[in-house]
């Protein structure tokens, strides 16, 4: 692997993204573990999880009512499209992200090397950590302000180029059998997409996940210890 650190750097940020079912909490644990053998390290969860509210709220028959109508409403989005009050949920949704990437500044600041699950891109939006406005069918002036908000907050984060990628790949047999709350259309989905995300030019390495999970950390932990290594180089 090929190996150049951001410049003026003095703690790395390694990412770890994939769909879910790939395997990125059981690896992001692990590679913690590594990390922290090198130095301080903290891991960091960049997501917004509402997707995890979602699935919690269709165990209970009122939350399955809520849903049913949370997806009818992004039904009828599409068509006629988003209005303000509708992107101001999805505004909210992204500031969680927002949030989190703050924090992880402030421990990258502190000193810390950073490990995070999931990473922002603006490849593809509307998928996989992308801006939830950007490329919709905006209805009023109020959604296409919050928008344009959206999509600059992203274009900073995005600024933030990590020191390295692993992507994890996973089939959707895969996926269903490690995630069977998930819905199988919204799982091939991400997977469609994982292949087609970059970051700001970090280097990526693909990692397929359906390996043996030893094989699966073994790669994972060849390629940090590059990046570790190199860091703990006088500069």
């Amino acid at each position: 692997m090929e190996f150049t650190r951001v410049p003026g750097r003095k703690t790395p940020i390694i990412a770890i993204v994939g769909s879910d079912g790939s395997g990125k909490s059981t690896v992001c644990d692990e590679m913690l573990k590594v990390m922290s053998s090198y130095q301080s390290a903290r891991l960091c969860h960049l997501g917004k999880q509402t997707g995890n509210l979602r699935r919690a709220m269709r165990k209970h028959g009122l939350g399955k009512k809520i849903d049913s109508r949370i997806t009818k409403v992004g039904a009828s989005a599409r068509v006629k499209g988003i209005s303000g009050p509708v992107a101001l949920v999805m505004f909210i949704a992204s500031m969680r992200r927002v949030v989190r990437f703050t924090k992880m500044s402030v421990y990258r600041a502190m000193g810390h090397a950073i490990l995070t699950d999931r990473f922002p891109q603006t490849v593809e939006p509307g998928e996989m950590d992308g801006p939830h406005l950007t490329n919709r069918h905006l209805s009023d002036a109020g959604a296409k302000m919050l928008m344009r908000i959206e999509s600059w907050l992203y274009t900073k984060m995005t600024a933030v180029r990590p020191d390295l990628v692993l992507r994890l790949n996973v089939d959707l047999q895969t996926a269903i059998q490690r995630k069977p709350d998930h819905r199988p259309e919204a799982l091939e989905k991400k997977i469609a997409v994982v292949p087609r995300l970059s970051f700001n030019g970090a280097p990526i390495v693909d990692i397929d996940s359906r390996l043996p999970l030893e094989q699966v950390l073994e790669q994972a932990r060849e390629a940090i210890d590059v990046v570790m290594n190199d860091y703990r180089k006088p500069r």
